[in-house]
């Protein structure tokens, strides 16, 4: 049979994620920096925040995906198409905006929620497709298993576990635990670009064997298009982190605000029908 050889992804950088205080209810950090847009292709940036409610107002989004994972805490959302729910720890709201959505996600009173929301970019096709939520229970998610590693698959695939989570762009997200001296590799189509963002304790990574720790985000190397490839990640001490990959849409991106489209006359209209009331198409 011919195999064909498997690309090991080596870590390209490594970043501390540093959160700043905003209030006295509210302290976030960029894991991705917005404005990057080629580098991050499909995505568009990632936040870290811990928050109180009161800390965002209702608010709408168009072009794009969000997608957040509770990390403590619950947070309970609502929106303006009569959806809503409560997420708790290991939990992930897949949000498709598309023609806009207004909404907004609140801890539940009292509590101090920590949350990652990541934006996914819609190709131009989707910009305007139906709003849609996917509430992701973290305990009902497929799991691959390995030796002292547990691999949580939210959306796409890990070694033969795949997920019925439903995307526009091709992405990868998955929540891997690993017991000290436990490695995993975890397998991506060699277009996609990616990072992992570590929650706890500390471990090897890549083809090349960076050392990285919590609050810490590794970029992934390029693997080549067509050929599978795979990024091994191994345990120091008990380990947690997400990683996250998608295929790169390479086109225009105008955002400003909530709003993330190809043209800045798209970006107009967004905002010309959220003043004026016409918005919502759904």
């Amino acid at each position: 049979m011919n195999h064909q050889a498997v690309i090991q992804r080596d870590i390209t950088e490594v970043r501390d994620v540093v959160l700043r205080r905003h209030s006295s209810i509210h302290a976030s950090g960029p894991v991705i920096e917005f404005g990057n847009w080629s580098k991050a292709d499909p995505f568009l940036g990632m936040m870290e925040d811990k928050f109180q409610a009161g800390s965002f107002d209702d608010h709408p989004h168009r072009g794009i995906e969000t997608v957040t994972f509770v990390i403590d805490g619950t947070v309970e959302h609502y929106d303006s198409l009569s959806k809503g729910g409560v997420l708790g720890p290991g939990d992930v709201q897949w949000m498709t905006a598309g023609s806009g959505v207004i909404h907004n996600e609140v801890p539940s009173e009292g509590i101090t929620a920590q949350v990652l929301q990541l934006w996914i970019n819609l190709p131009r096709e989707q910009k305007m497709t139906t709003p849609r939520y996917q509430n992701l229970k973290g305990a009902d998610m497929p799991i691959r298993q390995e030796d002292g590693a547990v691999v949580r698959v939210f959306s796409g695939s890990s070694g033969d576990v795949v997920s019925a989570t439903q995307n526009h762009v091709p992405v990868t997200m998955v929540e891997v635990l690993l017991e000290p001296g436990a490695s995993i590799a975890q397998d991506l189509p060699g277009s996609y670009n990616g990072f992992i963002y570590i929650l706890e304790g500390s471990g090897t990574f890549g083809g090349n064997g960076v050392n990285a720790a919590k609050s810490q985000v590794l970029w992934l190397g390029a693997g080549i298009d067509g050929k599978p490839s795979e990024i091994r990640a191994a345990a120091a001490e008990p380990l947690r982190f997400v990683l996250y990959a998608g295929e790169p849409l390479r086109e225009p991106v105008a955002a400003r605000g909530p709003f993330v489209m190809n043209t800045e006359e798209e970006v107009n209209e967004a905002f010309r029908e959220y003043r004026t009331g016409t918005f919502l198409k759904f």
